[in-house]
């Protein structure tokens, strides 16, 4: 109330509160700005890929990040009430309606092991009437002959040696029967902000505003990119990518300052103003190439643009190769967004993604995903954000990317680690050759037992062969499930 600052744990803010939310930190619940512009790094939560800018008035969501100027806020909604809780809400009721499955081999096992017991009693019987010296030998050959172990051990040393082998691929599993659903999966859903494209923002094209030729126009982005080293902010910093050897000439600039939310403003040696920021912090009129809402920054003098820089979303490397194999592998696939719906169709049809939804909303998220679930399809889900917690914890399996939100990896089947988008590729291949590899483990327990126990029961196995039979067959069906694990 005196106007002094004091920093509190996040958990003794109260609606009416007023903060102070430093550049690059989280707004630590809902709100509402007070003092701007500034722009706010919503990707997370709702998968839009740009920051959004904020003014004075303009409501601010819990867990985004302030990027442009420091902000003071006034709480609004606190704890439970915020849109991060009730994201986590639906994704705690979307788990407790995923559907489970249950293993074959465990529900065979208890009532094999007692048909063998019953057998072996039987056998014991009716030896005693055709020989009593070799009853209790026979008996005990078909006890040691059978085999439920084999049988129990088929699918968990396949999903054990599939398990090693994708975390040496930078697959972690949290739930390792993900394995055995994932080989079934016939629909993937796909996040688009942070999954099929890298998180920062890169820089597409540059436009020479004044008619200069191709030498002039290089020789602009250097200067463009040295006084963009000055800043921290995401575009500045994708324009520093483009050319990081210009570091070395930003000493030239003088008076250097940012203005939060427009951009940034220096001398040259010759006492020369510059600016590197929007179109109205350089008073010029913004082309009409901007109205698909990417980013575009300018740089030139104050009422003279000279370079317009143009900026957008950047596949992964390894996305389009990805996407081309499941398509030819029948999966059907479907873009899940919250950006924007232009934006989102654009990269559906580069990609060959017929189903795209845009402007996606964690509940619209959730409720195409029960759409598909509910038409009998098997689903696998791959995001990376907050807003995609629910669907993932819904999904027949889940895979969140490792640089994604906590939440996110938290209630995921897996993490992929390497962000690689050919990771779950392979990791869908693996899951398919252990579904095989578990066949035929369940095939060879199968097979031995039909043929030794009636061996046993004819009196044709002594308790030694018995024994080596059945170490023999445990032994081959690890050492078949080891073969995953290369």
């Amino acid at each position: 109330a005196d106007g002094v600052a004091h920093t509190v744990s996040v958990q003794r803010l109260q609606p009416g509160d007023v903060v102070r939310v430093a550049v690059g930190d989280a707004f630590p619940s809902d709100g509402t700005l007070l003092d701007g512009p500034t722009k706010a790094d919503e990707a997370l939560l709702s998968g839009e890929s740009h920051p959004v800018p904020k003014s004075a008035g303009d409501e601010v969501v819990a867990g985004s990040v302030n990027l442009s100027a420091p902000a003071t806020v006034r709480i609004e909604r606190v704890g439970a009430d915020t849109r991060y809780e009730a994201i986590v809400a639906l994704m705690r009721e979307a788990m407790s309606q995923r559907p489970s499955a249950t293993r074959v081999a465990d529900r065979w096992a208890g009532p094999f092991l007692w048909c063998v017991l019953l057998l072996a009693g039987l056998a014991a019987i009716v030896w005693h009437f055709i020989d009593p010296s070799r009853s209790i030998w026979v008996a005990v050959s078909v006890l040691i002959v059978t085999c439920p172990c084999a049988l129990s051990l088929a699918a968990p040393s396949a999903l054990l040696g599939a398990a090693g082998a994708l975390a040496r691929r930078g697959v972690l599993l949290r739930r390792i029967d993900a394995i055995e659903t994932l080989a079934h999966v016939d629909r993937v859903f796909l996040d688009k902000t942070g999954t099929l494209t890298d998180p920062q923002p890169v820089l597409t094209g540059t436009f020479a505003c004044g008619g200069q030729d191709g030498e002039q126009k290089a020789h602009l982005l250097q200067e463009a990119a040295s006084l963009a080293s000055w800043s921290r902010h995401p575009l500045s910093q994708a324009l520093v990518a483009v050319a990081p050897e210009v570091k070395a000439l930003a000493s030239r600039w003088k008076a250097v300052r940012e203005e939060p939310g427009h951009g940034l403003e220096a001398m040259d040696d010759q006492g020369c103003t510059w600016r590197l920021g929007s179109a109205d912090w350089l008073g010029v009129a913004a082309s009409a190439g901007h109205a698909d809402g990417t980013p575009q920054v300018w740089f030139g003098h104050p009422g003279q643009a000279l370079l317009a820089l143009r900026f957008d979303e950047a596949l992964r490397a390894d996305v389009l190769s990805a996407i081309q194999h499941l398509r030819a592998e029948g999966v059907h696939l479907t873009l899940l967004s919250g950006d924007g719906r232009d934006r989102v169709q654009r990269l559906a049809q580069r990609l060959g993604i017929a189903d795209a939804v845009g402007h996606a909303s964690p509940e619209d998220k959730l409720a195409a995903l029960s759409v598909a679930q509910a038409r009998g399809e098997r689903v696998a889900m791959l995001g990376d954000g907050v807003n995609d917690a629910p669907v993932l914890a819904r999904a027949d399996v889940s895979f969140a990317m490792g640089h994604g939100a906590v939440v996110a990896r938290l209630n995921a089947d897996a993490v992929i680690v390497s962000d690689r988008l050919s990771d779950f590729v392979d990791a869908r291949l693996l899951a398919q050759r252990t579904l095989r590899v578990m066949h035929q483990n369940l095939g060879w327990a199968a097979l031995y037992n039909l043929a030794c126990v009636p061996l046993a029961l004819a009196g044709m196995l002594p308790p030694w062969a018995a024994g080596l039979g059945m170490a023999l067959s445990s032994l081959l069906v690890v050492g078949n499930s080891l073969r995953l694990a290369r």
